[in-house]
């Protein structure tokens, strides 16, 4: 065995400013930095090594066990380092861990360069807000800016329902409760009904996944309460999509009514990285749920959706490629980069030469 120490390596990963620690057997361990998965400079990992590891950051509950399991989701912290959410698997036959970083302190919006008109859905008092996005886009730390900052201006009772906890929230102004499933909550549907006999005003839900889970939370949006989660989707419209295709197709048209009166916003985000700041900034979609959107949503023409995001200059409203627009305006991206970063590149390559209404917010 060599004297590969876990607890060193993941202090030294969190001053390199990684997000993720990879951990096999095999091979020296791997850290994701800006986007980037990079290889460390140190001997191969042995067996020894990761079963050492793995018992030692292990919950005490299953200290004993866990190297007889497969697929296992835990917490562990670090004091005075971080937090670290942890994923125990088998790889032929082998064990490995995959950590994300989650660190102790929640960042507003502006540290995070998020768009402004996020304050507004602090104050949203009923209905769902989604954020959607790839794993790794950055889509937890916005939802806990969010929650933050509810938590600090308003007098709620807030409800997190997470597999598992990530980011601790202190009761400020707000009181927090905190629900692992799992551990405080059978599921992520059940959470929710016993959520509403709980007397809260805001619910989190830590991602939704099945259509149990969506109708519970449709459900807790229609009698008056603010619902945040997440979905992995690129797009507004693959959201709405995503949602409606959870459901048997006799049930989808009475869903989109149910999404149109309940949708507020939704934000799809990712990390874009650039080679001029060495750092990687959040580019967002953001569509607010007008009455002419609702009436997309529930008359299923949501491809219409696209051009009045791509148009809009009221409503907060704003489209991927001009997030991507206003960063290399700011200069903060290059062209390149956001081009090699957009879903439609042809819309932001028209953007760049004037011709796109779009571009009129940053280039007039």
């Amino acid at each position: 065995m060599s004297d590969f120490n876990i607890i060193k390596f993941l202090r030294s990963a969190v001053a390199s400013n990684a997000s993720d620690e990879h951990l096999k057997v095999g091979y020296p361990p791997y850290i994701r930095k800006n986007g980037t998965i990079k290889k460390i400079s140190m001997e191969p990992l042995t067996r020894e090594d990761l079963d050492a590891a793995i018992v030692e950051i292990a919950p005490s509950a299953i200290k004993n066990t866990i190297l007889t399991k497969t697929d296992l989701d835990f917490m562990f912290e670090i004091k005075d380092c971080s937090r670290f959410r942890v994923n125990y698997n088998r790889q032929v036959g082998q064990p490995a861990l995959v950590l994300r970083n989650i660190p102790y302190g929640i960042q507003n919006f502006s540290s995070l360069e998020l768009p402004s008109m996020l304050d507004s859905i602090t104050q949203y008092q009923n209905g769902i807000v989604l954020v959607t996005g790839p794993t790794g886009s950055g889509k937890s730390t916005t939802l806990a800016s969010l929650i933050n900052q509810i938590s600090l201006h308003s007098e709620k009772h807030i409800i997190t329902i997470e597999d598992p906890i990530e980011y601790v929230f202190r009761s400020t102004k707000s009181i927090v409760s905190q629900r692992q499933v799992g551990v405080d909550t059978e599921s992520f549907s059940a959470g929710i009904k016993y959520a509403l006999r709980q007397d809260p005003d805001v619910i989190f839900i830590g991602e939704i996944r099945d259509k149990e889970t969506m109708s519970a939370a449709l459900k807790a949006a229609e009698t008056g309460h603010l619902v945040l989660s997440t979905l992995h989707t690129n797009d507004a419209v693959q959201t709405i999509n995503r949602v409606i295709n959870m459901f048997e197709e006799s049930n989808r048209f009475l869903v989109r009514k149910q999404l149109a009166e309940t949708l507020r916003t939704t934000i799809a985000q990712k990390l874009v990285y650039s080679s001029k700041d060495d750092k990687r900034y959040p580019v967002c979609e953001i569509m607010v749920v007008t009455s002419t959107i609702k009436d997309y949503i529930s008359k299923d023409q949501t491809d219409e959706i696209y051009e009045l995001m791509a148009s809009n200059n009221i409503d907060d409203m704003i489209s991927m490629n001009n997030s991507l627009a206003k960063l290399v305006a700011l200069g903060k991206l290059s062209e390149e980069e956001a081009l090699e970063a957009s879903n439609d590149v042809n819309e932001l390559e028209k953007m760049f030469r004037g011709v796109y209404q779009g571009t009129k917010n940053y280039y007039e």
